[in-house]
């Protein structure tokens, strides 16, 4: 009988017992802990109200962008509403989420605010069955709460017209799913002497490889990933979002998936991939803490003076990013006052030496925040 050669990385003597080169992946490991250090620091200077709404927006983001990724697109303002509903905040606009999106919600709520909780096929279950309340996946009925079954022929990762189908990725047989996921489990719930941020790396493959469920398995690998990071935090606020910074590097994110899943037992250059991912992510959050800080100081100086609503919103919109340039039409337009209004609300924020006339002049006088 003619040996087949393994075409996948599970079907490989040795899986899943993963080797990487630690040389070439330590400046690159030490730079994304010295950043979440450094992002700790920041979030120790804001204060507790502006912490959790931080917090908030991180999982909102998280939540929005890892559907996206598989191209699912929920309703940004029920997700923000679910979020802060079962954190128990209050924030304005809040409007009634749907049971698809209350279960996301609570899936990425529960693996990253009950991170210390041990994982178990239990657990797994119930975060699956909460991604499809209905039992279906689209129009189509789902095993859910439960590991795939074989009914439907091998679970195959599919892209393309129909009859021009290109198969990127056939996961193992639903007859091995309950030892696999056995094995998985124990390794992800014992201390080991890996890094429990290269840890969050290998759990975010190895459990997308073994691909256990009908549906929902890239969300379900990305919240178990987010879990460990959080674990190597050790605390529950998330103030970065790493299925933002994949969503922006998706088509990257699936190429090096496939030929990790497709190659042998090292995994560095997936490691490589995901940390150099992970400091892009810690990155864009340092650049926004650093203006939310500057933001935060400026309010405290200013506290005791005298700024009114139409001038206290302008500011934030311009420490946010305004669109184009500031002159007294666009401020009389987005406050909805008069010109003469506008103008009088300008020069009093310029005596006050917070706004400034832009250098570049023109046709009409720019201001910009000192």
């Amino acid at each position: 009988m003619r040996r087949i050669h393994p075409v996948y990385i599970y079907q490989k003597n040795g899986w899943p017992d993963f080797t990487w080169d630690t040389e070439a992946l330590l400046p690159l490991l030490a730079d994304v802990r010295h950043k979440q250090g450094r992002l700790s620091g920041y979030m120790e200077l804001l204060g507790f109200a502006m912490r959790n709404e931080e917090a908030m927006e991180t999982i909102t983001s998280d939540i929005l962008k890892s559907n996206e990724i598989e191209g699912e697109l929920l309703n940004a303002a029920e997700v923000r509403s679910s979020v802060a509903r079962h954190m128990g905040l209050a924030v304005a606009g809040m409007v009634r989420a749907g049971k698809e999106v209350d279960g996301v919600v609570e899936m990425m709520l529960d693996a990253t605010q009950n991170y210390n909780k041990p994982l178990s096929a239990d657990r797994l279950f119930g975060w699956h069955s909460s991604l499809f309340p209905s039992g279906r996946s689209g129009m189509h009925k789902i095993t859910t709460g439960n590991w795939r079954k074989n009914d439907k022929g091998p679970m195959q990762v599919v892209s393309g017209a129909m009859g021009k189908e290109k198969i990127h990725y056939e996961a193992p047989d639903a007859k091995v799913l309950k030892k696999e996921m056995n094995r998985f489990l124990k390794w992800f719930g014992q201390k080991q002497n890996t890094d429990p941020v290269l840890k969050s790396g290998i759990a975010h493959l190895r459990f997308i490889t073994i691909h256990p469920f009908d549906d929902g398995n890239g969300r379900m690998a990305r919240a178990i990933a987010d879990m460990q990071l959080t674990k190597a935090d050790d605390h529950s606020k998330r103030f970065f979002s790493m299925s933002a910074q994949i969503r922006l590097e998706r088509k990257k994110y699936y190429e090096v998936l496939e030929k990790t899943q497709k190659g042998g037992l090292d995994i560095t250059e997936w490691l490589t991939w995901y940390l150099s991912c992970l400091r892009r992510a810690l990155n864009a959050t340092d650049v926004r803490l650093q203006a939310i800080l500057q933001k935060t100081k400026f309010w405290d100086k200013h506290k005791d003076n005298g700024i009114n609503e139409r001038q206290r919103f302008m500011i934030n919109k311009l420490f946010d990013g305004f669109d184009g340039k500031l002159n007294t039409s666009k401020w009389a337009k987005i406050t909805k006052c008069s010109p003469d209004t506008a103008l009088r609300d300008i020069q009093d924020l310029t005596k006050k030496k917070i706004l400034k006339k832009e250098e570049a002049g023109g046709r009409s006088t720019n201001y910009i925040l000192r």
